[in-house]
């Protein structure tokens, strides 16, 4: 083997191991963020009993927002450290954090058990995984994109396709809980199993962080002083257009995920466990296709495809929710699914590098950090409770393709002024 082929072999498998370490790490991350939208009126009867059903389940949902509101503050200081002292750094100090949190949910005491101490239990643990949720997307991101820049698209897109991953994942579990456990044993002792799942999967995600290679850009790049000052100073114009572009994604991701199987459930009737089957399949579609988008932005561009996809799931919105209300099925409700999952997925698989491209390597990690966190605390983190309340106000069981089709609206508007700065 000649000495540039045994080059090439050790960079690929640098590679590999690069987009391992994120990807396990980030599907961990995720877990915990899906498993406990996936258990919301479980965690609503434990820990926020208030005898109304509804006001219980908002109260949840409110809780699962919760900590998209602290991100922001962990994209700032995570995203700083990651762009002064590395992304390998940064994402190995995330997991630690994420794994406290859940931690602490695995064991917390029930409203039963503990009084008004135990809400605030879950509170306080969801606070710390929104700090490290608020810097595990922009260091794992800006390491994931930096691997390759001709190939940015196809690396970058693991950090939305290893999200797919932790879906099926996560449902797989939620499926096998709810139907081969009674009601009873689930709210005593089975809620817990998926959090003691997410902490067995931490020691080997944090293992494999401390043992890749910093990223060659990151080495060779001058750090900056104050990467914070210079990206509010410099780029507010590529954090305002990076910011609008997750619009889409965040809402489409936690209401079409997350959302849906408790909207199936309690508007349509529909079993726990087939929600879940239509999480489950958008899993699949995304952890198969959005790699292959990703590789195909590499070739043909990025905004191309992100335009169609997000102008065909605004015209769709509407048409495919009262199509599940007019045929409240199995059927149904996994076609609905496949189609958003495979549109979701073609808007995403290019989404991680033309973020990481808006944003100089020098304060790469604060933009994607601060972006994608302020993004998703602004329009993802409540979209199950925004969907819940709108439902609940207006009586109108279709409320949530509105809220979908005013996030992709705001995303199309971003990716016109994301051409405009030089994005293709």
């Amino acid at each position: 083997m000649t000495a540039t082929a045994m080059e090439k072999t050790a960079d690929d498998a640098r590679r590999v191991r690069a987009v391992a370490a994120a990807s396990i790490g980030n599907a961990l991350e995720w877990f915990d963020f899906i498993i406990y939208g996936f258990f919301a009126i479980t965690m609503a009867k434990l820990f926020f009993p208030t005898g109304n059903e509804t006001v219980s389940l908002l109260l949840a949902l409110a809780t699962f927002g919760v900590p998209f509101f602290i991100r922001p503050l962990g994209a700032i200081v995570i995203g700083n450290y990651a762009d002064r002292h590395g992304r390998k750094a940064a994402f190995s100090m995330t997991i630690v954090l994420m794994m406290l949190g859940t931690a602490i949910i695995a064991a917390a005491p029930t409203y039963a058990t503990a009084g008004v101490f135990a809400p605030m239990l879950i509170v306080l643990a969801r606070l710390v995984q929104g700090f490290s949720a608020g810097g595990e997307f922009g260091s794992s991101t800006a390491f994931l994109a930096e691997q390759n820049p001709d190939r940015r698209g196809f690396y970058a897109s693991w950090q939305f396709a290893s999200q797919g991953f932790t879906t099926v994942l996560a449902t797989i579990i939620g499926v096998g809980l709810t139907t081969s456990l009674t009601a009873s044993q689930l709210e005593s002792w089975g809620w817990r199993i998926p959090f003691l799942i997410g902490l067995l999967i931490g020691p080997v995600a944090w293992y494999i962080r401390r043992n890749v290679d910093e990223t060659v850009e990151f080495k060779r790049m001058q750090v900056s002083k104050s990467p914070v000052k210079e990206t509010f100073s410099e780029g507010r114009k590529r954090l305002l257009v990076s910011l609008g572009v997750v619009a889409l994604c965040t809402v489409s991701m936690y209401t079409i995920v997350l959302f849906m199987p408790t909207y199936a459930t309690r508007q349509f009737g529909l079993t726990t466990s087939v929600g879940f089957l239509g999480a489950m399949l958008v899993g699949a579609i995304q952890v198969v296709l959005i790699p292959v988008f990703g590789a195909l932005s590499d070739r043909d561009g990025r905004l191309t495809l992100m335009l169609a996809s997000a102008a065909a799931m605004v015209v769709l919105f509407y048409p495919m929710f009262a199509w599940l209300a007019a045929s409240p099925t199995l059927q149904t409700l996994l076609v609905i699914q496949a189609i958003f999952g495979v549109l979701t997925a073609a808007y995403m698989g290019p989404l991680g590098a033309l973020m990481s491209e808006l944003f100089p390597p020098q304060t790469r990690t604060t933009g994607l950090a601060v972006s994608y966190a302020f993004g998703v605390a602004i329009f993802g983190g409540l979209a199950p409770f925004t969907s819940t309340w709108l439902i609940l106000i207006s009586g109108n069981k279709l409320a949530p393709a509105f809220y979908l089709m005013m996030a992709g609206v705001v995303s199309l508007i971003a990716l016109v002024f994301a051409r405009r700065l030089g994005c293709r």
